[in-house]
């Protein structure tokens, strides 16, 4: 009896399976895609994908962080934002280039690198990260959909609603994920025009400017790197579908731009709105307690009915950046424990949206300090990650993709065994802890310079992977 009730169960889940991929569901986790299925023309796509990412409230909320926790001007604000996007947004576009030449995800291609079973330390981290970013996206959401209703509506209720909106569209994958991200920046825009447009004249009178100091630029620009570096993990996700033979600079020129274009704007308008407002008594009532949600209600209060209405699109903002991240952990769960690449990539989402609510919900007290927290932690790891894959790929792979033999990217063996990337990443944090600049701890380097740990943590793990690297190819043989 029991084994004709598991073969009825499997039978049951097999037939909803099929019913789930007749509607367009994508069941393909992180398994290889061949060349021949690599077929993918509309290379506009990932522009789309990183666009609509990050043209929303968490962008804005970044922004924000410039003036409102690091006191410093709007010009050195959108200083930091500018030049620092410039230079981190690099590694996670060069890296979206490699998808359609491996037709690999970003974190089975990190195996050449760190190994079959070393990559789930980043794995894990990386899970880590984007369960913070789902999170904070669920904050702000329901944050702003509170603000709307004037507080009759609950935090609580708006990041539930905001986390299941979102696991809808991770749910059904890859196709109906870029539809809706070729779309869905379009009423963002919107809003942020018709903002300006009722509160701008308020951004012309910003108060007097305080002199920067050399540690609240880099610790704000730390931040600002640990928000756009942290996709390096996820690049290749959403390109391995994409023609192989595409060349490699449109791929970047896509992914840059859909990367600098609404982050740079967006949180510059951030920085200017956080600027302004202690000078604006309705914009300094609604931001009280770091409550951008609040903020931005009362920026388009003065249209009414409609501004509500625009604030509700706002919210729904960030479902663009939690789907996609939703998108990733379920492929990052499959590298982290292997034997669950034969579950329906979608099953996954499931799971994060289980784990993002109620995290969301008891993190929503604090959001100011969860968020300057978060991103200035989590670029640590993410810089010593781009240090090692690039390495790997310039200096001993000779930049060559034929180099990866994509036969072994699921043998233990035949992989490398992971020492030299794991030694390199975490003996390099014995510089990184005393460059951090983070609420809790300031190392005794980091008093001095300000938070410099993302960019100590590329250049140390880099010098010692590269010994590290060539005696592991000598013992290892791989």
């Amino acid at each position: 009896m029991t084994e004709i009730g598991e073969d009825a169960d499997s039978q049951y889940l097999s037939t909803w399976s099929r019913k789930l991929l007749r509607f367009g569901v994508e069941a393909r986790g992180i398994r290889p895609v061949p060349v021949d299925e690599r077929t993918d023309t509309q290379f506009s796509k990932i522009f789309f994908i990183w666009l609509s990412s990050n043209f929303n409230i968490l962008s804005f909320s970044a922004g924000t962080l410039g003036p409102a926790v690091y006191g410093l001007s709007l010009r050195d604000s959108c200083l930091v934002i500018l030049f620092f996007n410039l230079l981190c947004a690099a590694l996670p576009a060069y890296l979206s280039t490699w998808g359609p030449r491996l037709g690999l995800r970003q974190m089975c291609q990190a195996r050449y690198s760190f190994g079959y079973f070393g990559v789930i330390l980043p794995c894990i981290l990386n899970l880590v990260g984007m369960t913070g970013f789902c999170i904070i996206n669920g904050i702000l959401g329901g944050q702003t959909i509170s603000a709307v209703s004037n507080g009759h509506v609950s935090w609580t209720v708006g990041i539930v609603v905001i986390t299941i909106v979102s696991l809808l569209i991770s749910f059904c994958g890859y196709k109906v994920l870029n539809w809706y991200e070729r779309v869905c920046w379009i009423p963002v825009l919107i809003v942020y025009v018709v903002g300006l447009g009722v509160g701008g004249h308020h951004l012309s009178n910003p108060p007097p400017a305080e002199p920067a100091t050399v540690v609240s630029i880099l610790s704000f620009a730390s931040t600002i790197a640990g928000f756009v570096i942290t996709y390096a993990p996820l690049g290749s996700d959403f390109t391995i579908y994409m023609k192989s033979t595409v060349p490699s600079w449109k791929i970047f020129s896509w992914a840059y731009a859909g990367f600098l274009l609404p982050i740079v704007s967006v949180q510059c308008l951030g920085a200017a709105v956080a600027n302004v407002a202690p000078l604006v008594p309705s914009w300094e009532a609604g931001y009280a307690d770091g409550n951008v949600g609040g903020l931005l209600q009362a920026m388009l209060a003065p249209t009414g009915g409609f501004g509500k209405f625009l604030t509700v699109l706002l919210s729904l903002s960030v479902t663009a950046n939690m789907a996609m991240t939703m998108y990733s952990f379920c492929l990052n769960v499959q590298v982290f424990v292997p034997f669950l690449v034969a579950l329906p990539r979608y099953v996954f989402s499931l799971v994060a949206t289980a784990i993002i609510i109620p995290l969301a919900i008891v993190g929503s007290h604090r959001f100011y300090s969860t968020l300057s927290n978060f991103l200035g932690i989590i670029g640590y790891w993410a810089s010593a990650f781009g240090a090692i894959i690039l390495l790997e790929h310039f200096l001993f792979r000779r930049g060559s993709f034929p180099a990866y033999d994509l036969r072994q990217w699921n043998t233990p063996r035949q992989l490398p065994l992971g020492v030299a990337a794991l030694a390199a990443g975490i003996m390099s944090f014995g510089l990184v802890i005393p460059c951090m600049n983070q609420v809790w701890f300031v190392g005794p380097i980091a008093e001095k310079t300000g938070d410099i740990g993302f960019e100590v943590a590329f250049a140390v793990t880099g010098l010692l992977y590269i010994p590290f690297r060539w005696i592991e190819l000598r013992v290892w043989g791989a």
